[in-house]
């Protein structure tokens, strides 16, 4: 294709099908018109790469029969984070690489040698959030200059249950810095010891926050899967814009020990993937009762392996409300979104419309007030318990202000000053917006409509397209169906439905708390029907 052309003819095909009416036409093809506007050829094409798309499953098959061991997937995917990753594109996803990759991956192949095979994540390469704590020669530092040379006494129980599956952990990617609760004026994606993260979709495009580094890594196939952490958006959001599958499992089916907090009423660590099948195997591995984490006992009996809710034909019969209050912020966005509810339909999926959050909207300022409380709160017990400098929240905004041009350099700390003014956890203010969130989220929320309504999920836009990275006046994104889910502590899995100018777009599928098996069943039903998923092309920008 002729580079003059770039954004010309084929923005004057997809405007003229636009006209004729894009609701008339079937899902693939809708797929296919989205997908004009990004068929001009990238600013910096990487070598086609062997493994690009590969599922854990396809991999454990290859190391089962030989073709592949688990050192030399460690080494291809190292490589594959060189090129593109600190080179090429230069997407600045991973943080750092673990140096004993290839040792652990040389031992989890003689194991394999002796009839020992411990899973379907045995040999295969994940990377996780560097706010998840490893006990070994990886930083773990929340993208933070703070805590470089200060390592954790103990792995996450997140890393640990990685480990004892057989996983190779390849590193740590970047994230937005303190997972995105440092300033109100942020640009996701941004960590004072990584720098920015880039979308591989388009490299001007943000790939939102804060699992940022993790969602483009698993876009760009740097791993198989990845570890994100949400407190509210912060898995979904990224795995919408960068084109994969997001688990943003009920509050308390993964330890949040060892994970450098938030809030311990909202956060929790998840899976990222590139189909549901594979969320629900990692899930799988990291699900399970925690001592270090009280939460984890309302899990007991609940656990199960999530692989076997994975059903191409899981709409048929499902009740689904449709959230309509969180549509409307992009007509683009929408139209992909009805695409998708057609797409349920013809499935066997029965719509209600509406099916909205009688609370919708009341809670947005008490979850900020909630969250100020436990950061200072939940950071300070981490920052105790790991036994090093900086000991507390207030040190943190000390070394900010000290570190001013290499912490500091495009916004501040407001909400850490918010956060340090704040009194302790047993604070009326606290208390009563706590309490209030949980009720206007819960019973008055996600239950009442799905009790009112009979349905077995809720269905919303994830979020907007990728929003152009802007350091200077940070994040703009215009709307998402984050927060419900986030502040009841309720399940919430996000799959790629469509394109807008060659950016892709989530659907959300929420419910009740524990109703992980309910939405991986609806999700990989859709995700069946709907075939959207498309790999990034590293285009420099979107031409339109």
């Amino acid at each position: 294709m002729n580079p003059s052309t770039c954004g010309s003819v084929e923005r004057r095909s997809f405007l003229t099908s636009l006209a004729a009416g894009v609701a008339g036409l079937p899902l693939p093809l809708l797929a296919r018109v989205r997908e004009t506007t990004s068929s001009c050829p990238p600013s910096t094409q990487p070598k086609p790469f062997e493994l690009d798309g590969t599922s854990i499953t396809e991999l454990a098959a290859g190391m089962a029969q030989g073709k592949y061991t688990a050192h030399a997937l460690a080494e291809k995917y190292l490589a594959r984070i060189e090129e593109i990753d600190q080179q090429g594109p230069q997407l600045k996803s991973v943080l750092e690489v673990n140096p004993d990759a290839l040792a652990i991956a040389n031992g989890l192949d003689q194991e394999r040698k002796q009839g020992r095979v411990r899973g379907p994540l045995h040999g295969i390469p994940v990377l996780i959030k560097d706010n998840l704590d490893t006990a070994d020669r990886m930083q773990t530092s929340a993208g933070s200059l703070a805590l470089l040379g200060s390592r954790p006494r103990k792995d996450s129980f997140v890393a640990q249950r990685l480990r004892e599956a057989g996983a190779v952990i390849l590193g740590k990617t970047n994230l937005s810095e303190w997972a995105n609760i440092r300033s109100a004026h942020s640009t996701s994606g941004w960590s004072g010891r990584g720098g920015l993260t880039r979308n591989p979709y388009a490299l001007d495009r943000n790939p939102c926050g804060s699992s940022s580094g993790s969602g483009a890594a698993v876009a760009a196939s740097l791993c198989a899967v990845a570890v994100g952490t949400e407190t509210d958006g912060s898995i979904v959001c990224p795995s919408s814009a960068n084109g994969i599958v997001g688990i943003k499992p009920t509050l308390g089916l993964v330890s949040r020990a060892g994970v450098i907090p938030i809030a311990h009423s909202q956060d929790t660590p998840g899976p990222m993937a590139r189909t549901v099948r594979e969320a629900a195997i990692l899930l799988t591995a990291l699900a399970g009762v925690d001592p270090r984490d009280s939460a984890t006992a309302a899990s007991q009996g609940k656990v199960a392996d999530y692989t076997q809710f994975v059903d191409p034909n899981g709409l048929r019969g499902a009740r689904i409300g449709v959230a309509r209050k969180y549509f409307g912020f992009s007509d683009l966005v929408d139209q992909v979104m009805e695409r998708a509810i057609g797409a349920m339909k013809h499935a066997g999926a029965q719509i209600v419309d509406p099916a909205d959050l009688p609370s919708h909207g009341k809670f947005d300022d008490s979850e900020l007030t909630v969250l100020l409380f436990e950061l200072k709160a939940d950071l300070n017990a981490y920052l105790a318990a790991r036994g090093a400098t900086p000991k507390s929240l207030a040190d943190i905004i000390t070394f900010n202000d000290q570190n001013r041009e290499k912490e500091m350099p495009y916004f501040g700390q407001d909400l850490f000053l918010k956060a340090e003014a704040k009194s302790d956890l047993t604070s009326k203010e606290y208390t009563e917006a706590l309490a209030n969130n949980q009720r206007l989220s819960r019973k008055e929320g996600i239950d009442a409509v799905m009790d009112q309504n009979r349905l077995d999920a809720i269905v919303a836009p994830t979020g907007s397209p990728a929003w152009l990275s802007d350091l200077a006046n940070g994040d703009h994104t215009p709307g998402g169906s984050s927060n419900a889910a986030a502040v009841a502590g309720y399940p919430d899995i996000t799959v790629p439905a469509g394109f807008v100018f060659g950016l892709p777009v989530g659907i959300s599928f929420f419910g009740r708390a524990w109703s992980e098996p309910t939405l991986l069943k609806i999700a990989s039903g859709f995700e069946h029907t709907a075939q959207i998923r498309k790999a990034p092309q590293f285009l420099s920008t979107i031409p339109y």
